[in-house]
């Protein structure tokens, strides 16, 4: 691709680092936001600036937050007993745009993938296991995605836990295997939490 702009170019390259963004997308990109008003792309990269400068994690649950506590760790309307272990945040949203859950969260953060070299110690696993056996939560809903790391993580976590007077389910197998949970539309996975079953079935149908 030739640039009569090194500027261009530049832009470009950098746009074209995003997941699922090609050097032909990024360029219409570019030159979509060198059409518009400066103040435009100025709320842009001030959004974008403040986004890394300013988020964090939340100190309860690894959810991105604004503040120490996110918005549903800190809702008492929530059912402070029931925990769903997700992957990532983008799985918090999934979940969130069913309206079928009101417990917490935890985000792992991954899964455990020995392939691309992501281990237990990588993963919010060892905070999750303390949370667990300070007692107050009666269930855990492993809604990972249906993979073979998924469901690799989902067992290391069963059985640390396992010991302990404690429900453990997984998301029904609404979701068809090898799909990621965020691509699922929100009937299905509305329905797979709320057909939730015990973690033990899965292992002997498995």
């Amino acid at each position: 691709m030739n640039f009569s702009s090194k500027l261009l170019e530049n832009a470009v390259n950098e746009v074209s680092q995003l997941p699922g963004i090609g050097k032909r997308t990024a360029l219409r990109l570019v030159l979509h936001l060198l059409k518009q008003p400066k103040e435009r792309t100025t709320y842009l990269t001030d959004a974008l600036l403040q986004l890394k400068e300013r988020v964090k994690l939340c100190e309860n649950c690894h959810n991105i937050s604004d503040v120490e506590l996110c918005e549903i760790c800190s809702n008492k309307n929530r059912n402070a007993e029931l925990l769903c272990v997700v992957e990532d945040i983008r799985d918090v949203m999934a979940i969130e745009s069913t309206a079928q859950f009101r417990g917490l969260y935890h985000v792992l953060g991954g899964k455990i993938s020995p392939i691309e070299g992501v281990g237990p110690q990588n993963l919010t696993i060892e905070s999750l296991v303390t949370k667990v056996r300070q007692g107050a939560i009666k269930e855990i809903i492993f809604a990972l995605s249906p993979t073979m790391e998924g469901d690799t993580t989902n067992f290391y976590i069963y059985k640390q836990i396992e010991d302990l007077d404690l429900n453990v389910s997984t998301i029904a197998r609404g979701i068809a295997v090898g799909n990621e949970l965020e691509y699922a539309d929100e009937i299905t996975l509305g329905r797979s939490i709320l057909n939730r079953i015990p973690f033990e079935n899965s292992l002997r149908n498995s």
